[in-house]
Formats: C-alpha cells, structure tokens, sequence
C-alpha cells in the first residue's frame, strides 16, 4: 500500500481564491462553448447556438439542439466529472493509497449487477423521470456499500485494510454475478448490457437529472468541508485524535457521501472509469496536496477533463470522417473509452514524473 504525501499547511489566501477562480473560469469556458459542440448537426455552430439563445427564438431548431441537447449533456459530465473526481482524491487520502477510485468498495460493480439484472428480467418502469435500470443500479450500489460496512464494523474501529479488502471482495462476486447474467441473456439483452457498460452521458431527461442535486450538492459540500480534518488524517490517525479530529467519524462520514455520490453517478452514467484515479494525481502535481485546496481544484478540474473527454467521444468519428472521406458523424464513442485512452498515458507520466 502507498503512502500519501503530507500536505504543506500553508496556503495563503491569494493562492487558494486565486486557484478556484481558475478553475471556476475554466468550467465558464466550458459551458459557453458547449451549446456549440457536438457530433449531431454540426451546421449548428457556437455562434449560431447563441445567437438563437439572445434573439429568443426559443422554438427554432438551432436552440433545441444547443441548449436541449448538448448543453444538458455537458452539465452531466460536469456533475459526474467533479463526483467521480471528489470521490476519488478523497478515498486516496483516507486509504492512503495511491490507486484508490471512487469505485475501490465495490462501487461500480454493485450498481453494474443491478443495472444488468434490471435488464435481464425486462424491467420498463419509470419513476419521476428515472429509469428502472437506474433505480436498481443505484440500490446495487447502496447495498454493496452496506453489506461491506455489515461485515467490517464490530465492536472495535473500523480499518481501512478491512474496507479495501472487503470491497475487493464484493467487487470481484459482483463481477462474477455480472458474468452470470450476461450468459443468461438473450442476443438483445446482451447488446443493452455491453452498451450501459460502457458507460454513457445522454441526457437523462429534467426530472431525473434534476432529483439528482440534492444528493450530490450535499455529498460535495459534506467532502469539500472534511479538508481540514483530512489534512490532520494524513499525518496519522493519533496525531489527528490529539489536534481534536474524530477519526472514526471522520472516516464513516467521507465513505458513506462518497459511496452515495458514486452510486449516483453510476446510477446514471454507468461506470465511467480513470476520472477518479487521474484527476486528483493530476490535480495534486498542480496545486499540491493540502486537502483545503486538493478538493475544491480536483472537483471542478475532474468536471472539466469528463466534459472535454465527452466532446472527443461525439467529434473523433466525425474528424475520422472528414479523412475518409465517410459519413461517421452519427456514431459516439463510449465515454469510458476516451477516459481510458486519454487517462492510461496521463497515468503513466504521472507515475513516470513521481518515479524519477
């Protein structure tokens, strides 16, 4: 197990407003150009999208597209982009571990085997907007959670061996399970399954997108908060029970809000992989580690890299168009491909850069 470099504890005030304020134009820039960007109707260009937006014609074609289309979508990748990256810098921190994601307790394959077991049985409902598929891959999630803090609590504290090591577990009988269902499915069935494994960023309708907030804004509110404590955390838990800090409660707190954004997201975007484990390296070499500041810039910068990620994932096929002279504009990539295109080499630099 890895190690998590110590915080430096000074951070003046200028350098943290000044940070966030970079990142936060960053997220602005991204979505302006979004309305403008997109594999669909490429005729439909930045300038036109906003244009429609000011001259208020609200009905015109131009606008559906930007701002019913492509704008929702980039706000999905924002959200799930800064959870999945919150998530993870913060389970790197608390495990100190190095190659802790956001899906480390068995996240991801819990909300996977109740997603494909919704699929499997021809599950069709849908609830204030949100899909069976979602609603069963979320209570997969949860109760992978659960059942991993069933069998690690008892008398004494929690460890974070014991949590790594049951989540472990869980992952890889889900993933089994997960095998089990796709072999019991039928050709169609198989498609839906590959296809939500992929992971995708269509827009999930108002109402579901809109119930989502009010789990995650707190989830994210409740991490970002957890900085200080965390910064104690990291040069050992006894130090951090002398300066005043709860551990075990501080430890129960960040997984359960983590484990409930996480679920969120899987619960609508499916497993979206590499976010998690390359933002917060890539966020730690800019800004360095002290959580007060770590958290806060690896958020906002994890929504940036899954927006831009999923702007390649609708316009490669449409450049590899453009070469061969085809007409590829209507496929997009899966999401979790680019991520892992672009997050495998990021990774190794990283780690090259951390090696010398």
């Amino acid at each position: 197990m890895t190690s998590a470099p110590r915080p430096s504890m000074t951070l003046t005030p200028a350098r943290y407003i000044g940070t966030l304020a970079v990142c936060l134009a960053l997220i602005a820039v991204v979505l302006i150009l979004s309305p403008g960007i997109g594999s669909q109707y490429q005729t439909v260009g930045w300038r036109d999208a906003w244009r429609a937006y000011f001259s208020g014609d609200h009905s015109s074609t131009s606008y559906w597209i930007a701002f019913r289309h492509r704008l929702p979508r980039t706000v999905l990748a924002l959200q799930a982009g800064i959870t999945l990256s919150l998530c993870g810098a913060v389970f790197q921190t608390l495990f100190r571990n190095a190659l802790a994601t956001p899906y480390t307790l068995g996240i991801s394959s819990g909300g996977s085997l109740g997603a494909l077991i919704a699929i499997r049985a021809g599950f069709e409902v849908v609830v204030f907007g949100i899909s069976s598929v979602s609603l069963c891959a979320f209570g997969g999630a949860m109760a992978v959670v659960a059942i991993v803090f069933l069998f690690t609590r008892g008398t004494r504290r929690l460890t974070t061996n014991e949590l790594l090591l049951a989540g472990v577990t869980m992952g890889l009988f889900c993933s089994a399970m997960m095998m089990l269902v796709t072999y019991l499915s039928n050709a169609r069935q198989t498609f839906e399954i590959i296809a939500w494994m992929m992971g995708s960023l269509d827009p999930i309708g108002n109402m579901g997108a809109s119930l989502s907030w009010p789990l995650l804004v707190p989830a994210w509110a409740v991490l970002v908060l957890s900085a200080r404590a965390l910064n104690q955390y990291v040069l050992g838990e006894e130090l951090a029970a002398t300066r005043g800090v709860n551990v075990a409660a501080l430890q129960m707190v960040c997984i359960l809000f983590a484990s409930l954004a996480t679920a969120v997201v899987v619960a609508f975007c499916g497993p979206i992989g590499f976010v998690g484990l390359v933002v917060p390296h890539l966020a730690a070499l800019i800004v360095g580690r002290d959580c007060r500041l770590l958290l806060p810039s690896c958020a906002m910068l994890g929504g940036v890299f899954l927006a831009v990620c999923d702007w390649l994932s609708q316009l490669t096929m449409v450049w590899a168009g453009w070469l061969t002279g085809r007409e590829l504009g209507g496929i997009v990539l899966p999401i979790g491909v680019v991520t892992a295109v672009l997050g495998v080499p990021i990774f190794l630099v990283l780690l090259h850069r951390r090696a010398t």
